[in-house]
């Protein structure tokens, strides 16, 4: 099993539909010359950027978290530019653009650094092999005052992980709950 690189990444979205849209290389101001969070094709991973929709966790109706049996109550949804977390809180959201993975990878993401250094913890769970659709993202704001997410800027690195065989079963072979999903996707069982 071996990271891929930028040439691998470029082609399996530009040939195959992996990552829509794709931006080939990193964008790291806006067009009006003002800084960014960087996004786009890295060396050996992609930068993906943050959609403007997002659920922000309340505990309004002092429910408790289940994921068995969870509350999307527990949610406020916002569409902006900007998010603000609570503090000690977190909010979903989702990526601007749509995965499809190929059924011989593995898909990792990890945090930025920038949202990092601020107390900003991003969270993805793998993207298993033959998954596909918008990666819905998890922020947890660990400080004691609000944080700002910006939508459109980059939010997370993924990762490509390339098996030397073929799972037997893919993610889309079992039907799997969160297969295709369009907007930020609250727990299913």
């Amino acid at each position: 099993m071996s990271i891929k690189s930028d040439k691998w990444i470029r082609r399996m979205a530009q040939e195959h539909g992996m990552i829509e849209p794709f931006v080939d290389g990193q964008v790291k101001k806006r067009e009006d010359g003002v800084g960014m969070v960087s996004y786009g094709l890295s060396s050996y991973g992609y930068d993906v950027r943050c959609s403007d929709e997002f659920k922000i966790f309340t505990n309004i109706n002092s429910a408790i978290v289940d994921p068995k049996d969870f509350d999307a109550n527990s949610f406020v949804d916002v569409k902006s530019d900007v998010c603000i977390i609570p503090p000690n809180s977190f909010a979903l959201a989702r990526t601007m653009e749509y995965m499809r993975i190929p059924r011989s990878v593995l898909t990792i993401c990890l945090g930025k650094s920038t949202y990092a250094r601020c107390g900003i913890i991003v969270n993805v769970t793998p993207l298993e092999p033959e998954w596909e659709g918008h990666v819905t993202l998890e922020f947890s704001n660990t400080t004691p005052l609000p944080a700002k997410i910006y939508a459109g800027e980059g939010v997370a690195q993924f990762l490509f992980l390339e098996s030397d065989e073929e799972c037997e079963t893919s993610y889309k072979d079992k039907s799997g709950k969160y297969q295709g999903q369009t907007g930020v996707t609250v727990p299913r069982l």
